[in-house]
């Protein structure tokens, strides 16, 4: 593990695997690497928003639940992308089939069911009068 954190920070090791590929693909790779990185933000804002602006809610704390929920999986995005870029760019260099990854399906599990839940809340509140 430290191995692999060592090696987001050492451009030259990077480097210094493979051929130096197509300067697209490396584009290619650097503009997901982008995108995860704003859907990052993205769920930190809405973290951040959370706890700052939704009133509170049924359940005790749900509010704080939620926003801590949204800054962690924020944060795991953020260091998922990293990750995957890395990989990605040592698969390109090297010749090697590009990582795959379950990533992007535990993501959309996780919002998924974060969004259901907030709909449950809100109907809850709402027929409830509360």
């Amino acid at each position: 593990m430290w191995e692999s954190i060592r090696r987001w920070f050492d451009p030259r090791e990077l480097r210094s695997v493979g051929e130096t590929p197509d300067y697209r693909f490396s584009l290619a790779n650097e503009r997901t690497f982008l995108a995860w990185l704003r859907t990052g933000l993205a769920l930190v804002a809405g973290g951040l928003a959370a706890a700052q602006f939704l009133p509170p809610l049924p359940l005790r704390h749900l509010r704080e639940v939620i926003a801590i929920a949204l800054l962690l999986l924020g944060g795991a995005v953020a260091v998922r992308a990293v990750d995957h870029w890395a990989r990605t760019e040592r698969a390109i260099r090297l010749g090697e089939e590009l990582p795959t990854s379950r990533f992007p399906a535990i993501l959309a599990l996780a919002v998924g069911l974060g969004a259901l839940l907030l709909v449950i809340a809100v109907l809850d509140r709402a027929v409830g009068g509360g």
